[in-house]
C-alpha cells in the first residue's frame, strides 16, 4: 500500500520550520522550541501511524476491516474504547456499528445501538469535522448514555469521508492514562479516518459484488431445484384387487406426489433465501380464502412452530403484498401494519411478493433476529430481483408439471381407447363363439363348462369396463358425491349379476364420509360384489351404507353391509378378497367380518366392513 500523499493530510497537520510573522526573537523561540516538541513527538509516532494505517488496508471483508479499524484506532491514541459507525447508503439508520473494548455482555445488556442521527455522534454526520472532549457528558449536544453503558469522559470524534462523501465516523473515548487526547492524537486520527475510507470504500464494493454473486448464484440454484427436484413417489405396497382400484390408486399417488413436490419448492425457495439474505428464518405464505395469508413453507431452527399461522386479511401489509408491492419493516414488534403472533419473535424483516407476469403467487418473508442491523437498500434490491426469478421459475415448474399431468391423461385416453375398441370386442366375439358353441354341445359336463367360461369373459368385460371409466377420470377432477358412486356400482354389478340388487342410505353419506374412506369403502364394495357373484350364485343381494354407526368403543363410523342368499362361504375356499376387505379396514382404523345372509335360516352371507368418520 502506498503511503498518503501529501495532500491526503489534514491542513492543519503540523509542519516543520518556523511560524512567518513573528513578531519578536523571543515569540520566534517559543515557536521554535513548540514545533520541535510537536515534530520530535510526531516523528516518534510517525512508525505507528503508518503500522495502523498498514492493518486498516488489509483484506477486504467488511465487518472485519470495521473491527479492524476499531481496535487500530484505540491503539493508536491509547484509548480504552472506540466506535465506528457506518452511514446507511440509504440515509437511514446506521448500517454497521462496531466497538472495541466494550465485551459482548455488556453490549447484550446496553441492547439498542445509536441510530447515527442524535447525539455528538449524529453530530459528526451533520457538520463533518473533528470533535475533541475533555468532558462529553457536559457538551449540550450529548443525549447521555442508555443503561448499562460504561461510564466515558474524553472524547474524539473524526469523520470518515471519500471524495467529500461522509461515509460514516470514529471515534474513541477514555485515555489509558486519565488525560485528555491531544492535537497530536487528533491529528493521527484524521490520518486514520482517511486510510479508514479508502478501506470502508473497497471493502464495501468487494461485499456487494459477492452479494451479487451469491444471490445470481442462489437465484439460479432455485431455478434448476424447482425444474428438476423430483419428491419421492410413496411406495405401491399391497393388491389390487382390478384395473379400476388400480387407476384409482394412480390417481392418490400422482395427487400425493403433486402436493408434496409443490411444497418442496416453496421449501427451497424458503431456504435459499434464507440463506443469501442472512436471516434467522425464511417463510412462504399463501393467500387463504379468507383474503390472509398463511405460512405454508418454512426455514428455520424450529419450523413446526410457524406452519400454519397466519396474517389476517385486515392487516395493512396483506393488502400492500397482494398488490405485489414488496414492504420492510426494521421492527416487525412495533410495526402498526403488521397483525401477526409471530411479529414480537423477529427483528428487521423483508416481505417480498412472489409475482411474476401479474399474477401474486404468494409472499417471501426473510426475518433477521431480534437486534440485527436493517437491510440495506443494496441487499433489498438484491432480495426484490430473487424473488421475482423465484415466482417465474414456480411458474415454470408448474407448467412443465401440468405438461407431464397432460401426458399421463393423453396416455390414459389412449389405454382406454385400446381397451374400448380391441380388447372389450374382442372379448364378447369369444364369448359368442363359446354360446354358440354350447348350444351345438349335447354333453350337458361342456355345457356347463362353456357357460361358466362365457359367465366369466362377462364379468371380465364389466370389470374393463370399470377400468375405461376409472382411466376417463381425471385426478384433478371433484370426485362424485359417495352416494353416487355406490349407486354406480351397483348398477354396474347388475349387468353380470342379471339383477340389481337392492340397496339403502343410513345418515348424510355424502357430508360426514371423508375422501379416503370413501375411496376405500368403494374399493370394499366392488370387492364384495364381484365375490357374490362369482361364488355366490344368488338370486337376492342387498346394499346398505349407514353413515351413523358407531364402533364398538363408540367411535362414528361409517358400515357398509353386502348381503346375499347364496351359498355362503364353503369351507377351504380362497380368503384373499375377505383378506383384502380386512386390511383395508383395519389400514384406518376400522373392521372387516362376515356374517349370516338373506337366505331361509341365515343362508348365504353378509359382508360387514365398517371405518371411524
Amino acid at each position: 500500500m502506498k503511503a498518503p500523499e501529501p495532500q491526503d493530510f489534514p491542513q492543519d497537520f503540523p509542519q516543520d520550520g518556523p511560524d512567518e510573522g513573528t513578531a519578536s526573537g523571543d515569540a520566534d523561540g517559543d515557536s521554535e522550541r513548540r514545533l520541535q516538541s510537536r515534530s520530535t513527538e510526531l516523528t516518534a509516532r510517525v512508525p505507528q501511524l503508518l503500522e495502523a494505517m498498514r492493518s486498516v488496508g488489509t483484506g477486504l471483508e467488511l465487518h472485519s476491516t470495521l473491527d479492524r479499524i476499531c481496535e487500530t484506532a484505540a491503539r493508536l491514541v491509547g484509548a480504552r474504547y472506540a466506535a465506528l459507525g457506518v452511514v446507511d447508503e440509504a440515509g437511514g439508520p446506521l448500517s454497521d456499528f462496531v466497538t472495541y473494548g466494550v465485551d459482548a455482555d455488556v453490549a447484550r445488556r446496553i441492547g439498542r445501538r445509536p441510530d447515527g442521527h442524535s447525539g455528538l455522534l449524529g453530530e459528526l454526520i451533520r457538520h463533518p469535522e473533528p470533535i475533541r472532549l475533555a468532558d462529553l457528558t457536559a457538551d449540550p449536544r450529548a443525549v447521555g448514555f442508555p443503561p448499562h453503558h460504561p461510564p466515558m469522559r474524553t472524547f474524539l470524534g473524526v469523520p470518515i469521508r471519500v471524495q467529500g462523501e461522509i461515509l460514516g465516523n470514529l471515534y474513541v473515548t477514555e485515555k489509558h492514562d486519565g488525560a485528555e487526547f491531544t492535537e497530536h492524537d487528533q491529528h493521527m486520527m484524521r490520518v486514520l479516518a482517511t486510510e479508514a475510507g479508502l478501506a470502508i470504500g473497497n471493502a464495501r464494493l468487494y461485499e456487494a459484488a459477492r452479494q451479487r454473486e451469491r444471490w445470481i448464484d442462489g437465484s439460479v440454484a432455485v431455478t434448476t431445484a424447482l425444474l428438476t427436484g423430483e419428491a419421492a413417489e410413496p411406495a405401491d405396497s399391497g393388491e389390487h384387487t382390478d384395473d379400476a382400484e388400480h387407476a384409482h390408486h394412480v390417481d392418490d399417488v400422482h395427487h400425493a406426489h403433486h402436493v408434496d413436490h409443490a411444497h418442496h419448492a416453496l421449501t427451497v425457495v424458503a431456504e435459499q433465501a434464507r440463506r443469501l439474505a442472512e436471516s434467522a428464518a425464511g417463510f412462504v405464505l399463501l393467500p387463504t380464502p379468507e383474503g390472509g395469508l398463511e405460512v405454508v413453507a418454512v426455514s428455520a431452527d424450529e419450523p413446526e412452530d410457524f406452519i400454519g399461522a397466519r396474517i389476517p386479511g385486515n392487516s395493512p401489509v396483506v393488502a400492500q403484498l397482494l398488490a405485489g408491492e414488496a414492504v420492510y419493516v426494521v421492527d416487525p414488534s412495533t410495526d402498526p401494519r403488521l397483525v401477526s403472533p409471530l411479529s414480537a419473535r423477529f427483528g428487521p424483516a423483508m416481505l417480498l411478493p412472489l409475482h411474476s407476469d401479474g399474477r401474486v403467487l404468494g409472499v417471501l418473508v426473510t426475518p433477521r433476529a431480534i437486534g440485527a442491523r436493517p437491510y440495506t437498500e443494496a441487499e433489498r434490491t438484491l432480495a426484490t430481483q430473487f424473488a421475482s426469478q423465484a415466482a417465474l421459475a414456480l411458474m415454470m415448474a408448474e407448467a412443465q408439471r401440468d405438461r407431464e399431468r397432460l401426458a399421463v391423461f393423453e396416455d390414459r385416453d389412449r389405454i382406454a381407447r385400446d381397451l374400448h375398441d380391441l380388447v372389450i370386442q374382442r372379448l364378447f366375439a369369444a364369448g359368442m363363439t363359446l354360446e354358440t358353441a354350447q348350444r351345438r354341445s349335447d354333453v350337458p359336463e361342456v355345457r356347463s363348462g362353456v357357460g361358466r367360461a362365457v359367465d366369466e369373459l362377462d364379468v371380465t368385460i364389466q370389470e374393463i369396463r370399470t377400468a375405461i371409466f376409472a382411466l376417463q377420470q381425471g385426478p384433478a377432477e371433484a370426485p362424485s358425491g359417495l352416494r353416487t358412486r355406490v349407486l354406480r356400482e351397483i348398477n354396474m354389478a347388475a349387468v353380470p349379476l342379471g339383477f340389481k340388487p337392492g340397496h339403502r342410505f343410513v345418515g348424510a353419506v355424502d357430508s360426514a364420509v371423508g375422501e379416503l374412506t370413501g375411496k376405500n369403502l368403494i374399493a370394499a364394495l366392488r370387492e364384495a360384489l364381484s365375490n357374490t357373484f362369482r361364488h355366490a350364485r344368488a338370486s337376492r343381494i342387498h346394499v346398505t351404507l349407514d353413515a351413523n354407526a358407531e364402533l364398538p368403543d363408540g367411535t362414528p363410523a361409517v358400515r357398509l353391509s353386502v348381503a346375499d342368499d347364496g351359498v355362503g362361504i364353503p369351507e377351504g375356499g380362497r380368503r384373499s378378497g375377505l383378506r383384502n376387505l380386512r386390511r383395508r379396514a383395519e389400514s384406518l382404523g376400522g373392521s372387516s367380518e362376515v356374517g349370516p345372509g338373506l337366505g331361509e335360516n341365515g343362508a348365504g352371507t353378509t359382508v360387514i366392513w365398517q371405518a371411524p368418520l
